[in-house]
């Protein structure tokens, strides 16, 4: 028989739409059982009911979960309070109709120890009512292989979703109005979180934690995060959009990140962080950070527009050290940090490093105080500041000139509109001598001066 390819292949796809388009009460007459695993009606969950379906929603989850198929919740409002998953619980819903309302408890939906376990095209709604401290709406700890695909998650009293010991996926979500943080990870074991899109949160919104410094190898990629506030106050420990804490091999990229009142993303003892073409405006403090006990952090190809500090490489006295700093846009800085920092904490810089670190082929434009520093006090190594373009600074470069300070090297740098100078010496945040581009101004030991091109 001769079967035309393209027609078979058009009948397919007219099937799998004509599925798609089937109406919930057909779905409902027609159990998905052959296709989706099992129906969670045939246990007698009601979609739409008003009553507490706790008991019934856990017995066709944990039946489902021995038969290792997966179960399918139609279309309508599910109340519920904590709901157990089992090894091997795929829930699988409509998107944006099916949906689970929480009645209270510690979390709505909790793991120890599953594996296996899937979420897919389900709205939680938190309804707001306040977790413990250290919960999640989705909470789960030690589970390998655990996958949030395609959810919504609104209204949590505490963290959209908990991770502890945990490897899997967290993707194409939207969390929104959390009462602290998004999504929090411990100690992950292999985990991407990717394409999900955060909104209006109290504490942070991307925690990669763990509890002693070491390997985590994380990848947040392509995010939207938006609206992170620092409810708890602080002086840095919250409202960041992505903070990576001990946590080492991070990879932070291509995340589209406004509106936050701390930093855009924070690594704070995080070796061999990688923080690159992500797009940053409206932060309040640093944008950028890698800071306290870290060694080998490459910051690159990111747009910051509108931050108290673009970039921050810094603690070489905690051990911070080693960073490539290259091809960033910075631009707009603001001359304060909020309320909270420390209060001789400096703003309107573009760029602060301090050890082992080159920066080179960056744009800095409309910095208050300094487009580039190198150093603080003593606390400078061996910085190379080359191919940079800076303008509409108060000080293009400034370079720590203090007894016991390293070298930098600043060279090859087009440097325009800086009346206090293009390189300036530094005395910690003070300017302490006249422009070191000058021809025939003083030397210094610590100021290795190449050619630069300097326009008033």
């Amino acid at each position: 028989m001769d079967v035309n390819r393209r027609h078979l292949i058009g009948a397919s796809v007219a099937g799998a739409a004509g599925a798609l388009v089937m109406s919930p009460d057909a779905a409902r007459a027609a159990p998905l059982t052959s296709a989706l695993g099992r129906d969670a009606t045939q246990y007698g969950v009601r979609p739409g009911s008003p009553d507490d379906q706790t008991k019934v929603l856990q017995r066709a989850i944990d039946d489902a979960a021995r038969a290792q198929v997966p179960l399918a919740l139609p279309p309508g409002v599910y109340r519920t309070g904590m709901l157990r998953l089992q090894n091997g619980t795929q829930l699988v819903g409509v998107r944006g109709a099916t949906k689970l309302v929480f009645n209270g408890g510690a979390s709505m939906l909790q793991g120890e120890g599953a594996g296996s376990v899937g979420l897919t095209n389900i709205t939680l709604d938190g309804s707001g009512i306040p977790l413990p401290t250290r919960r999640g709406l989705v909470h789960c700890l030690g589970g390998r292989d655990i996958r949030i695909i395609d959810c919504e998650i609104i209204g949590s009293g505490g963290n959209g979703i908990w991770f502890e010991n945990v490897s899997g996926e967290i993707s194409g979500n939207i969390i929104t109005k959390s009462a602290t943080s998004a999504m929090i990870s411990f100690d992950a074991q292999g985990l991407l979180v990717s394409r999900n899109t955060i909104a209006g949160t109290s504490d942070n919104g991307i925690e990669i934690l763990r509890n002693a410094i070491g390997d985590d190898g994380t990848q947040v990629l392509d995010n939207r995060i938006e609206d992170i506030k620092a409810g708890p106050g602080g002086s840095g420990q919250y409202g960041n959009a992505i903070n990576a804490f001990r946590a080492g091999n991070v990879i932070v990229r291509g995340n589209r990140i406004r509106n936050c009142d701390y930093s855009a993303v924070r690594g704070n003892s995080a070796s061999n962080i990688q923080i690159t073409g992500n797009s940053v405006s409206d932060v309040r403090e640093v944008a950028l950070y890698s800071e306290f006990s870290f060694e080998g952090a490459v910051i690159a190809n990111n747009t910051v527009d509108g931050a108290a500090v673009g970039v921050s490489v810094c603690n070489f006295n905690e051990g911070g050290r080693i960073a490539v700093v290259q091809g960033n846009i910075i631009r707009n800085l603001l001359p304060k940090r909020p309320i909270g920092t420390a209060p001789d904490d400096d703003a309107g810089i573009g760029i602060y490093v301090e050890a082992d670190t080159s920066v080179s082929g960056n744009v800095i434009e409309n910095a208050p105080s300094f487009g580039i520093i190198a150093g603080w006090g003593k606390y400078l190594r061996d910085v190379a500041i080359s191919g940079n373009v800076i303008r509409n600074a108060f000080v293009g470069v400034g370079v720590s000139v203090v007894p016991g300070a390293g070298t930098a090297l600043v060279n090859n740098n087009m440097i325009s509109e800086t009346p206090r100078g293009a390189v300036v010496g530094l005395d910690h945040a003070r300017p302490v001598t006249p422009d070191l581009s000058a021809e025939g101004a003083q030397r210094f030991a610590q100021v290795v001066m190449g050619t630069n091109a300097v326009r008033k």
